[in-house]
């Protein structure tokens, strides 16, 4: 029996519906219940559905946010960040103005993004959260007053035909992955972090914290931003519904998300 299984959220945990099913709930239930620990490892913000979504996967336990920027412990609160510098998130911020992209800009625990496009707007809704328009300043009064240790990611929303040159636009020193949903079709998630912050590395480290490896790790997943987190492990396993890249780094393929194929890979940990 695998002691830690990561578990990826839009295409993996969650489909169509915005929800995971019944099914899925019954068989994390279980896997907690006989002693695995299960990890929410995700490019979304520690709040809102995610943060939820985490609870009930673990409630005393690690957890991944904003695509490996963040370890969170549900139970106690703390954090552990690998953060953005001041100059990196305000050349992002440019990047946004210049190709008329949305920019969302997150701390740990919550996030602005000033624009009132549809895809903003209905981003709000897939997290689970109320829209507000706020600009940068609202994270810190004065923006050379140290953004740095405070902003972990920031996010440009694309149209999906626009992701390569999104990720192509990541600021020195950062890195990017693109993800996509099933609840928001037609356009691209790009996650921009610090170089170094990825799912992978924070899989490392989550492994770390509860005395265990990566080796004897699983992580489910079905998308690009999921690649670094697949190559990490010693267990891949790509949804049905997963893409190429994720696909090609997998050493097992379960059932799409739409047939509960988290439900199967839990089965799976059970005999290895």
């Amino acid at each position: 029996m695998l002691p830690l299984i990561c578990i990826d959220v839009d295409g993996t945990l969650v489909g169509p519906s915005g929800e995971p099913t019944e099914a899925v709930w019954e068989a994390t239930d279980k896997a907690v219940g006989r002693g695995q620990h299960l990890a929410l490892c995700t490019a979304r913000g520690a709040f809102g559905k995610s943060w939820d979504y985490a609870v009930r996967l673990d409630p005393n336990g690690w957890h991944i946010f904003h695509a490996g920027a963040s370890l969170l412990h549900a139970g106690t609160g703390e954090e552990r960040n690998l953060s953005l510098t001041t100059d990196q998130v305000n050349a992002c911020a440019a990047v946004g103005a210049e190709n008329d992209w949305v920019v969302e800009f997150y701390e740990t625990r919550r996030y602005v993004v000033d624009s009132d496009h549809q895809s903003a707007v209905d981003h709000a809704a897939l997290m689970g959260v109320p829209f507000e328009r706020r600009p940068l300043s609202e994270l810190s009064n004065n923006l050379s007053n140290n953004l740095s240790n405070r902003i972990v990611r920031v996010q440009l929303i694309v149209p999906v035909e626009d992701s390569a040159d999104a990720l192509a636009a990541a600021p020195e020193g950062t890195q990017a992955t693109s993800a996509t949903s099933p609840v928001q079709p037609g356009v691209a998630f790009v996650s921009i972090t610090k170089a170094g912050a990825n799912k992978g590395t924070a899989i490392e480290r989550l492994a770390a914290e509860i005395g265990t490896t990566a080796a004897r790790t699983m992580m489910i997943g079905d998308g690009h931003n999921d690649v670094l987190a697949l190559e990490a492990v010693g267990y891949p396993v790509a949804m049905g519904n997963a893409d190429q890249h994720a696909l090609a780094v997998a050493d097992r393929v379960v059932a799409d998300v739409e047939n509960d194929g988290v439900v199967e890979a839990l089965e799976l940990s059970l005999t290895l």
